[in-house]
């Protein structure tokens, strides 16, 4: 069994609500062994769009990495993402962010995520769960960490 951390998001429609049945829907893929909050966050890359709620999960799974991203692109298509924009807006994605040491790239996949350590919205909600990434966390700047707001914990 392998560790990995997910990262979830969205913007359109409910999007607290899509990202909750992401994490209900990770069940499918391992078992859930720590997920964050939830968490309003500015949109990055492409700024004129809705923000974001987003939030990390980490599961126990079987499956190995491009199978878990093939799993992970299933779920996505269920709870209503289609094909867009490059960094637009998304009724879900989810992201492969760590599995277990690994480092491996491909046409398909990195591990770890590309912007992993550039993104407050991964880092802030990461840091909740693991302590390993406050240091990560509190070296972005100050501005990156304050546009992502805890909205819900796991347990409301």
């Amino acid at each position: 069994m392998a560790l990995a951390t997910i990262g979830i998001g969205g913007n359109i429609g409910d999007a607290a609500a899509t990202v909750e049945r992401a994490i209900d829907a990770l069940h499918e893929l391992g078992r859930v062994i720590a997920r964050s909050s939830l968490y309003r966050s500015d949109p990055w890359g492409k700024r004129d769009q809705p923000d974001f709620t987003n939030a990390v999960a980490r599961i126990e799974t079987a499956l190995a990495p491009r199978a878990l991203l093939a799993a992970l692109q299933t779920i996505e298509r269920r709870l209503g993402r289609v094909p867009g924009e490059h960094w637009g807006p998304r009724a879900i994605d989810l992201d492969i962010l760590l599995y277990d040491d690994l480092g491996f790239e491909d046409d398909l996949l990195r591990i770890p995520h590309r912007h992993l350590f550039e993104r407050a919205f991964v880092l802030v909600p990461l840091a909740e769960i693991d302590a390993a990434f406050e240091a990560w966390r509190d070296a972005l700047p100050r501005r990156e960490r304050e546009s992502v707001e805890r909205i819900v914990g796991p347990a409301e």
